[in-house]
């Protein structure tokens, strides 16, 4: 069987909910595929995600999908490739590689997503802050460790229920919808 770790983040700044966290909780209330799912929630915190997501790594999974919610995405984004870089652009690790590639198919998973009718593409880099930080640190760890976990992160829309209450009017996608596509990026990476 197919073991992933699946993580998401808590709420940060003026967003009460994480569209990760919503996706992830919605996906384990209906999940019943052929993977085996061990869900986290990390704080928005660097020093303290990067503590945990090193212990959670331990256990050797096949994948590790990392969530993490994207305010003004219109679409899901599967990012490539995390960057050995700070938001205030010193790195996140000396003496480490510049940056990780995910092995991923991550082509055939926007395909899958695209034909179901979900917006998705694929993203070159996660930004820098958190959320390339978790890629970037889970394939660091896997490389360091010799172990066989393979890393996306997943970049998600708010959900409507964020966006209806935020001034700003952002853009969003149901809960739903975010947890069928997760699902299905959880088959295509396990049919590999």
């Amino acid at each position: 069987m197919t073991r992933v770790l699946l993580t998401a983040f808590e709420p940060y700044d003026r967003w009460t909910e994480n569209s990760s966290w919503l996706a992830l909780i919605e996906l384990t209330q209906w999940y019943d595929g052929q993977a085996d799912l061990t869900t986290r929630r990390y704080p928005v915190d660097l020093t303290l995600m990067s503590v945990q997501l090193k212990k959670d790594l331990q256990d050797d999974y096949d994948f590790a999908i990392h969530l993490g919610q994207s305010p003004g995405a219109t679409l899901i984004k599967l990012e490539a490739i995390g960057l050995n870089v700070r938001s205030d652009g010193t790195p996140l690790l000396k003496d480490a590689p510049a940056a990780y590639q995910s092995t991923l198919p991550l082509p055939r998973c926007r395909d899958a997503l695209v034909e179901a009718g979900i917006p998705c593409e694929v993203s070159h880099h996660a930004g820098t802050y958190l959320c390339n930080a978790a890629l970037y640190l889970s394939q660091y760890y896997s490389h360091s460790f010799a172990m066989k976990t393979q890393s996306v992160f997943v970049h998600l829309p708010l959900s409507p229920a964020q966006a209806a209450r935020d001034a700003d009017r952002l853009p969003s996608m149901s809960t739903p919808m975010v947890s069928a596509a997760l699902a299905m990026i959880i088959e295509n990476m396990s049919g590999q």
